[in-house]
């Protein structure tokens, strides 16, 4: 098949990008590279089967492929942070110039949605059903209601003109190809451990997430997109192992032997206190689930790391 993966070559794209040549796919990556980096998909740029396009989705595509990866999107709070109005921009528009281009090639599109739909959380783990709690208003806001709206535009496109669509609400993911400087927690304890600075956690540390290595994360996107048709989602997509930031700082204080101190700051706006993905869809229909334990996941990542250092 020819693939196009719009934000092939941030960090889930990159990586999505290398399993699906593998696989003997040819891949055509378009990326505006605003928040990714051309390091990434280095690699690839010799093969044959592979093609980049440098391209906003916020503005109209025409091209020939079989599916859709539909990735491009800021993902990480300090760039959806700086630029918003582009944020939401690129979910809204974005997605509905994929969808169209889905739509008039009569293909199956992916979004990857966000465990961020569901906000500040009341219930957990979170289950596809909740509804979510958001502030619409807050600094977050142009990442989560732009991704809310995405998936709006998604079930509307396939009930209004049948489009085969599949929604993944991605949780926290980490891994190789990340960046440095994206403000996510792995990225930053990583950074400040190695660099033996003072690992900042917000808030006391209480606030749980869960950890998903990102070779996991590729392989439930690639089931989910090749599941059935009637196979729509949403459907979770995370580590159903829970764990509290401070844990978090310490194991990465352990596995990068580093003399860092762990130090306090205000908990940011809207940041939420409990991500735990309910991943029971993802394993009835999609006989997936995690694989890669947390202590190989950090050291593959560390590893990474200590070339941008």
């Amino acid at each position: 098949m020819r693939i196009l993966i719009t934000g092939g070559s941030g960090f889930i794209g990159s990586h999505l990008s290398q399993r699906l040549l593998s696989e003997g796919h040819d891949v055509l990556v378009v990326d505006n590279f605003y928040t990714s980096s051309r390091e990434n998909i280095s690699h690839l740029l010799g093969n044959p089967k592979f093609e980049i396009i440098r391209h906003d989705v916020a503005a109209p595509l025409a091209v020939e492929v079989d599916a859709i990866y539909h990735l491009a999107c800021p993902a990480s709070p300090v760039h959806y942070q700086r630029f918003p109005v582009q944020t939401i921009k690129t979910s809204i528009l974005g997605s509905l110039n994929m969808l169209e281009l889905a739509n008039k090639l009569q293909i199956p599109i992916l979004l990857s949605s966000t465990s961020e739909v569901y906000g500040d959380p009341q219930i957990s783990p979170q289950v596809e059903e909740y509804w979510g709690n958001v502030n619409p208003i807050g600094i977050r806001a142009c990442y989560d209601e732009g991704k809310r709206a995405a998936e709006t535009l998604f079930f509307d496109f396939h009930r209004q003109y049948g489009v085969n669509i599949k929604v993944a609400r991605i949780f926290n993911t980490y891994g190789p190809n990340m960046s440095p400087n994206d403000g996510r927690v792995v990225s930053n304890f990583i950074m400040q451990a190695l660099k033996s600075e003072d690992i900042t956690i917000y808030g006391d540390g209480s606030q749980t997430r869960s950890f998903c290595y990102v070779d996991d994360l590729v392989t439930g996107l690639i089931k989910l997109m090749e599941s059935p048709e009637s196979v729509h989602g949403p459907i979770n997509l995370g580590n159903p192992i829970e764990r509290t930031v401070k844990n978090l700082a310490e194991l990465v204080i352990s596995k990068t032997k580093s003399k860092s101190k762990i130090i306090n700051h205000d908990l940011p706006q809207d940041d939420p206190k409990q991500r735990k993905p309910d991943i029971s869809k993802a394993l009835e229909l999609l006989n997936w689930e995690p694989k890669m334990d947390i202590e190989q996941g950090l050291e593959n990542t560390i590893k990474y790391f200590k070339t941008k250092v």
